[in-house]
């Protein structure tokens, strides 16, 4: 519409024009597009699956971390009541926030309302409601409680870098775009917004807790053997080769006196003979079956000139042969891959033992063994022999689950500052906007060190929310990024953050599967 005397010579006809061209560009911008609504929901699923995984694994961390409390409560007291305050508390939060996205919901859709299938999606007045209503001030409450729950988690992580990324992924601060008019946090997210980007903004801070939980926990973990004392006195220790020794072979210890002084060697005596060596190396010709002790004492120089004598006893058992399998990985064997398997059978050299498996096949590689199982949810035996005197004999059988591969991680391939290859794996670590430009495609794997499993991606997508708030979805050319995200990643300015989802991954195995999302944040 022109403004100044323009407006005085303009007919009514015209400006009865103009006022309803005005009033339908705002009905526009207040009407939700089914695009965005459906890229929050696909945002909420992927991380309300996510969530799932995270919670599992921290419940695993803490249950070990309580499984090292029984074994030795002196030790591992004060680090365990740390780990089980931190447990509740993060339960606590989550378990807060999953009740304000039922309240949400249900100002949606009524009292049977679920934030897992929300009706009126686009429903712009239940997270208002909800989250900022004068006489609760929920929103508030909220704000305060992440806040001292930040603080109390910062506490406990003693990585510096590790705290500071934590500490700005539960900021509640204005963040790095300014405004004219300061918003409070529960403001800036929750006013005129969305029914499900409310949810999914709730589902998301679920997910940053349990990040925050992990870290903590993990570092909790750390510190349990980080002030120990490992000698406060003299005392002799019997250090056999090993406990178990077969009929007709040779018994191996050491006897050592702990801290003892290197320029001065302690005199060893075994059932009141000593020793014809000044290592304190005991062997002799295993004899009958079964179980047998010896004692002794050691004798050093102190430094009055008089001698100090610790004495000592153990124990040895003699045993008929037996097969020892141990899987390089664990008793589980997975389909698709090859599983490395350690077989040995003390007192016969490699050469002399064999072993067959079921529901698959076992090959020799050099003096360990490769199993390629057979079929998954059955069970594969390894049964092993040993030539003594050129008869085999049957020395013993594991029984091993078959499981198919799990879950890879999905990541980006970048380059470090010194151009090393690094596995960019999402928030709430964050990525330059040149490194992200040249990366060409998405990876996913299994890397934690016990598998080390390569997946290929089959396809995945991308949803990039605009300056208007809405979310654009891009669908890969396979595993490398399209034309179309290409032109999304060069529209990110500092700060924002791009989400790949419904990604489907196959592995070794032939299966495809849907793997977890990730966000990708600008530095």
């Amino acid at each position: 519409m022109a403004g100044g005397n323009n407006v005085s010579r303009m007919s009514p006809r015209q400006r009865m024009i103009n006022l309803m061209y005005i009033v339908l560009t705002a009905m526009l911008a207040l009407n939700v597009s089914s695009d965005v609504l459906n890229g929050f929901r696909q945002v909420h699923d992927g991380l309300h699956h996510t969530n799932s995984n995270m919670e599992a694994k921290n419940e695993v961390q803490f249950r070990y971390l309580q499984e090292l409390y029984e074994k030795n409560p002196a030790k591992v007291g004060i680090w365990f009541e740390k780990g089980k305050e931190l447990h509740v508390a993060a339960s606590a939060l989550c378990s807060s926030i999953d009740s304000l996205k039922v309240a949400i919901a249900r100002q949606a859709d009524g009292k049977d309302g679920n934030p897992d299938d929300l009706v009126n999606q686009d429903d712009l007045e239940a997270a208002s409601v909800t989250m900022l209503r004068p006489g609760t001030q929920e929103g508030k409450k909220l704000r305060a409680r992440i806040d001292d729950y930040k603080q109390y988690v910062a506490a406990l992580i003693t990585d510096s870098l590790k705290r500071n990324a934590v500490t700005e992924m539960l900021s509640t601060g204005q963040g790095n775009s300014p405004r004219i008019v300061e918003q409070t946090w529960e403001n800036r997210n929750f006013d005129n917004m969305p029914a499900i980007a409310a949810v999914t903004l709730l589902t998301k801070l679920e997910n940053d807790i349990r990040q925050a939980e992990s870290e903590a926990m993990t570092n909790l973990i750390t510190n349990v053997d980080i002030g120990d004392v490992r000698v406060n006195r003299l005392e002799a220790y019997v250090i056999p080769a090993s406990n178990m020794v077969m009929s007709g072979s040779k018994y191996s210890a050491n006897i050592i006196l702990a801290a003892v002084d290197t320029t001065q060697r302690p005199a060893v005596f075994v059932n009141g003979s000593r020793l014809d060596n000044d290592n304190g190396k005991l062997e002799f010709n295993a004899g009958s079956v079964g179980n047998h002790e010896y004692s002794g004492y050691i004798e050093v120089m102190r430094g009055d000139g008089t001698v100090d004598r610790r004495p000592f006893s153990s124990s040895y058992t003699v045993m008929e042969p037996a097969a020892t399998i141990s899987p390089t990985l664990m008793n589980v064997l997975y389909a698709g891959i090859d599983n490395p398997i350690s077989i040995s059978v003390p007192g016969f050299p490699m050469s002399a033992v064999s072993a067959t498996m079921t529901n698959g096949t076992l090959v020799r590689n050099g003096d360990s063994w490769i199993a390629r199982p057979g079929k998954v949810g059955s069970e594969a035996v390894i049964s092993v022999s040993a030539t003594a005197d050129g008869s085999p004999r049957n020395v013993g059988a594991m029984t091993f689950r078959v499981r198919k591969l799990p879950d890879p991680s999905p990541f980006i391939m970048i380059k470090d500052a010194q151009g090393n290859p690094v596995h960019y794996k999402g928030s709430p670590k964050r990525i330059s906007k040149a490194a992200l430009m040249e990366a060409g495609s998405l990876s996913a794997a299994i890397d934690d060190d016990i598998l080390n499993v390569a997946y290929s991606i089959v396809s995945f997508s991308t949803v990039f929310f605009d300056s208007m708030g809405n979310a654009i979805p891009e669908v890969s050319d396979g595993a490398d990024f399209s034309k179309r995200q290409k032109e999304q990643f060069r529209r990110l300015k500092p700060g924002q953050s791009i989400f790949i989802s419904d990604v489907k991954a196959k592995g070794p195995d032939g299966i495809i599967r849907d793997i977890s999302p990730m966000q990708v944040s600008l530095n």
